[in-house]
C-alpha cells in the first residue's frame, strides 16, 4: 500500500481520533465531589495521546452497519476507558512496572501508586456510566454492558494479564500465547467491534462478522506489538523496547522467530478482510484499518 492511497485514510482517523478526544475529554471532566488529585490523575491517563484504536473500531463498525458517530460514541469512550485503566495497572510496579507510556511518564510516575490505583478504578467504574448513555433501548443497553464486562472479566482481559504475570516455560509453544493474547488483548478489540454493531442495531450475522473480524485483527495486532518490542523504535513507540524479551516473557517472536510471525500477522489480517467480506455495507475504512495494523511503527 502507497503513502498516496494511505493519505485519505490518515485523515479520516485523524478527524475521527479528534472526535473522539473532544468526547473523552467531555465526559471525564470531574463531578461534584470528585477530588481533584483523583480528577487529574483520571485524565492524564485517559487523555494522553494515542492511537484510539479501540473508539476507532467501535465507529468503524457502527459506520458499516449505518449508523451515526454520535449513536456510539458512548461505547466508543467507554471502551477507551476501559484500555486506559488497564494499561494504568499494567504499568505498576506489581505488573509491568514500566515508566514511560505514550512517550510520557506512566501514571504512577507523576501522581504516585495509590492514586494511579484509584484512577484505573474510577476510569472502569466511569466507564459503564458513560456506556449507560447510549441512545438505545434498555434491551440493548444492557447486552453492551454485558459485552465490555465480559471482555474486561476474569475469563478475559484480567484472565489473560493474570497469566502473563506467570506465563508458561518458553518451549510451550503457539497455543499458550495465543491464549494469553486472545484474551488480554484481543477480547477487548473484539468487543469495540460488538459494541460497535450493537449500537447501530446490527443482526446477528453482522455482528458473527464483526466478532470474527475482531479476533483476527486483536491477534494481529499484538503480534505486531510483539514484533515492535524487538525491532521498533523507542523514540516513536513512545515506550521502551525489548522489555519484554529481557523479562523472559513469552513473545511470538520469540517463539515463532520475526519472518514467521510477520507471515502469521499477514494471514490474520487477510481472514479479518474476508469475515467482514461478508457484509452486505460499506466495510473500505475497517479493510485499511486491518491492513494499516501491520504497517504501524508505535
Amino acid at each position: 500500500m502507497t503513502n498516496t492511497s494511505l493519505c485519505p485514510f490518515t485523515q479520516y482517523l485523524e478527524a475521527a481520533r479528534s472526535r473522539v478526544d473532544r468526547a473523552l475529554d467531555r465526559y471525564s471532566r470531574p463531578g461534584e465531589g470528585c477530588p481533584a488529585a483523583l480528577a487529574e490523575a483520571m485524565r492524564y491517563g485517559l487523555l494522553a495521546p494515542g492511537k484510539r484504536l479501540r473508539p476507532l473500531l467501535v465507529l468503524m463498525a457502527a459506520e458499516t452497519c449505518g449508523a451515526d458517530d454520535e449513536t456510539a460514541m458512548p461505547a466508543a469512550c467507554a471502551v477507551e476507558m476501559v484500555h486506559a485503566y488497564s494499561l494504568i495497572h499494567d504499568d505498576l510496579p506489581a505488573m509491568d512496572d514500566d515508566d514511560l507510556r505514550r512517550g510520557r511518564p506512566t501514571c504512577h510516575k507523576v501522581h504516585g501508586e495509590a492514586m494511579a490505583i484509584l484512577a484505573g478504578d474510577a476510569l472502569f467504574a466511569l466507564a459503564f456510566e458513560t456506556l449507560a448513555r447510549l441512545d438505545a433501548p434498555a434491551s440493548v443497553v444492557a447486552e453492551c454492558c454485558r459485552t465490555l464486562a465480559v471482555a474486561t472479566g476474569p475469563c478475559h482481559l484480567a484472565g489473560g494479564q493474570a497469566d502473563d504475570i506467570a506465563p508458561p516455560p518458553a518451549d510451550a509453544g503457539i497455543e499458550p500465547l495465543e491464549s494469553i493474547h486472545r484474551r488480554k488483548t484481543g477480547a477487548l478489540i473484539e468487543a469495540s467491534l460488538r459494541l460497535g454493531g450493537l449500537a447501530a442495531g446490527a443482526n446477528p450475522m453482522q455482528l458473527a462478522a464483526l466478532a470474527e473480524y475482531g479476533r483476527c485483527v486483536g491477534l494481529a495486532f499484538q503480534i505486531v506489538d510483539d514484533l515492535l518490542d524487538v525491532q521498533g523504535d523507542e523514540a516513536a513507540l513512545g515506550k521502551r523496547v525489548g522489555k519484554d524479551s529481557d523479562r523472559g516473557k513469552l513473545t511470538f517472536p520469540g517463539v515463532l522467530g520475526v519472518e514467521q510471525s510477520t507471515r502469521r500477522a499477514e494471514m490474520l489480517v487477510t481472514a479479518a478482510c474476508e469475515a467482514i467480506g461478508r457484509l452486505d455495507a460499506p466495510t473500505d475504512h475497517l479493510e485499511t484499518l486491518a491492513r494499516y495494523v501491520l504497517e504501524r511503527n508505535r
